[in-house]
């Protein structure tokens, strides 16, 4: 099943192409899309809302195209801004039943609903209080809340982290994975931050200038930057050269060796080399890849 999906979608400004012939399908679960502030992805979710037309190209959201059910879609789906747009002087609970009752919920529908989200995303007797005095940890709370409170089938967070300390991350961070794991509601979620959406997504979308760079699980992005640690008591310098003679790609890492692991055979390489040498090996495990390694590879092949 296709959550959503763009063909060719393109947006240019009169200075700058926000997307760039873009062509990418989302499935169900938690997707992070990745890039550098000015990437295109705040664009590219205002076109899946409908909110900015595209220059070329189509998107479809939930099976429908964005050109001509836009508010059928904005109806399904939720949308937690990047920005602060919280009116200061209201209440919580007053803004999230309003936005409940703009999304067709009856009135005791809507204050039932936003009762229960308020509580689900950490906020108790904080959400009687005017907005304008919360912390940005509450206020992001908050945004979450009413794009969840009228029961979505995907939600849209654009960096849901920003100006959060650490301990506030982990908790949106946790909320996420809780919206996607035990309420079954599909997630894109922004950020330039790729370490946290390699605690959270299922999948993740790299772009640049508008552009794709890769679209995989989170799985085959660390699979194919796998890498083996090597330690040995004495001798780094000699292994390393052994293993570059045996066509191995090999990195020092402090007091460790690094070699990019590219099939079974290199654990028999890297201890053939060892034995052969008489050295007392330490360790030899896996290193745990990192999509940011990958995305730091796609950068380098894509760039001019």
């Amino acid at each position: 099943m296709t959550i959503l999906a763009t063909e060719g979608l393109t947006r240019r400004f009169p200075r700058v192409t926000a997307l760039d012939d873009l062509t990418v399908t989302v499935t169900p679960g938690v997707t992070g899309l990745v890039g550098a502030n000015g990437a295109g992805k705040s664009t590219l979710i205002k076109i899946l809302l409908g909110l900015l037309e595209p220059t070329g190209g189509r998107a479809q959201v939930l099976g429908m195209d964005v050109a001509t059910r836009a508010e059928d879609i904005r109806r399904l789906v939720g949308y937690m801004p990047e920005h602060d747009c919280l009116p200061p002087d209201v209440s919580a609970t007053e803004f999230v039943v309003h936005m409940a009752g703009m999304s067709g919920l009856p009135k005791t529908a809507a204050r039932e609903r936003a009762a229960d989200t308020l509580r689900h995303v950490g906020l108790y007797e904080e959400r009687y209080r005017p907005m304008g005095g919360y912390s940005t940890g509450m206020k992001q709370r908050v945004k979450l809340a009413q794009a969840l409170v009228h029961d979505p089938r995907l939600v849209f967070l654009d960096e849901p982290t920003n100006g959060l300390d650490p301990r506030g991350r982990d908790e949106m961070l946790d909320l996420i994975r809780r919206i996607g794991g035990e309420f079954g509601i599909s997630v894109l979620v922004t950020s330039h931050l790729l370490g946290e959406l390699e605690r959270i997504c299922d999948n993740v979308i790299v772009i640049d200038g508008g552009r794709l760079l890769r679209s995989s699980s989170i799985a085959d992005f660390t699979r194919a930057a796998a890498a083996l640690t090597v330690e040995v008591e004495e001798g780094h310098g000699p292994l390393a050269d052994a293993l570059r003679r045996s066509g191995q790609e090999v990195a020092l890492d402090g007091r460790a060796l690094v070699v990019q692991v590219r099939d079974d055979g290199t654990f028999d390489v890297v201890r053939d080399q060892v034995a052969e040498l008489g050295l007392h090996l330490v360790r030899m495990e896996h290193r745990r890849a990192r999509i940011e390694d990958v995305f730091r590879g796609e950068e380098a092949v894509h760039a001019p």
